[in-house]
């Protein structure tokens, strides 16, 4: 084993106790000298047994913090106080139970209910967003809460770590905060940031989308082989085949980066963790084209740009119209000198 992988494990309290039954999931892991990042969907006896267990056999595990599904459930500029008492109360939970943790995990996403509405194609949620959007100082409240709950948290002497979607790092480059207003989310400063490259996502370009970000990503997520929550109903992707893990695997490893794959339930579900093992990790492949998707990354981070400076957009606009008005002034002027 080259690298070491860390599985995201988003499982109810029931479904996290079947799964570690199995000591072969712990056998595997530990060959792999792999690492766990669990979701945190609460602070349950069965929860703390299966980390327990997890410190005793040396497996590292981050805390992957969540909250209820009516609060949102990732974290987002909406909900940074239940995110707040979240933390507070997985302290205590943790002291008491007596849990080590290698990490703890933000997991920063729009809220889970407003994307269902989204999918749902539900009007009512672009009231939201463009109330959120317009709402700048709302979003500086947020962000600068988010800042004290990381600074809190290293304190505490954790690795930080936070969850985001790619598309967080084209509002960075081009200096905006605009996308993250759209979606409710927030760039806060972490020891490591781990993008969410889900090919499964992205079909039929997935590929292409990870290999365009990989050099920007401090760390790459994979995936899905299967399980979490869902958010499209019926129209939930596919989970990856064998071969498409096995390429987005490979395209990680040639990144250099660490690599996370959600989600261990899916691998040892399907079976893929003993496959794992005896993966060939060297194994040659060719890097994906990018040409389409970076051109498409430098055309949104110009919108993004505007977005961000409407004031600018705005006097070009102008600058724009007054330049057609002149054109067209001159054009009738110089056809009524020739009459």
């Amino acid at each position: 084993m080259q690298t070491r992988l860390t599985f995201f494990c988003e499982l109810d309290g029931p479904g996290l106790k079947k799964l570690f039954e199995n000591r072969f999931v712990y056998d595997d892991l530990k060959a792999l000298e792999a690492a766990v990042a669990l979701g945190v969907l609460d602070l349950s006896d069965e929860r703390a047994d299966v980390v327990r267990k997890l410190n005793r056999l040396g497996i590292p595990v981050k805390a992957w913090l969540l909250l209820p599904k009516e609060q949102g459930y990732w974290f987002n500029l909406q909900n940074h106080k239940q995110a707040a008492q979240r933390y507070e109360a997985f302290k205590e939970w943790t002291e008491t139970k007596k849990l080590k943790w290698s990490g703890v995990g933000l997991d920063i996403e729009p809220d889970i209910n407003e994307m269902r509405e989204a999918f749902s194609f539900k009007a009512k949620v672009l009231r939201k967003v463009f109330q959120r959007f317009g709402n700048k100082k709302k979003a500086e409240e947020a962000v600068l809460a988010y800042k004290k709950l990381a600074v809190t948290i290293r304190d505490d002497g954790y690795f930080l770590e936070a969850y985001h979607f790619p598309l967080i790092v084209d509002d960075r480059l081009a200096g905006s905060t605009a996308l993250q207003r759209l979606g409710g989310l927030v760039d806060i400063p972490v020891d490591q940031e781990v993008l969410m490259l889900y090919s499964s996502f992205y079909r039929p370009i997935g590929h292409n989308i990870l290999w365009s970000y990989a050099d920007e990503a401090q760390a790459i997520g994979i995936g899905s082989t299967g399980g979490g929550v869902e958010i499209w109903g019926e129209k939930e992707p596919a989970p990856l085949s064998w071969e498409e893990l096995s390429a987005d695997l490979r395209l990680a490893w040639q990144s250099g980066k660490p690599v996370y794959l959600f989600s261990l339930e899916g691998c040892v579900e399907k079976q893929y963790l003993p496959k794992l093992i005896t993966f060939d990790w060297n194994k040659a492949i060719t890097a994906p084209k990018t040409a389409f998707v970076d051109q498409s990354r430098k055309v949104l981070a110009g919108f993004l740009w505007l977005l961000q400076r409407p004031f600018i957009a705005l006097a070009g606009l102008a600058g724009l119209i007054g330049v057609i008005a002149t054109f067209r002034s001159g054009k009738k002027s110089e056809k009524r000198s020739k009459e």
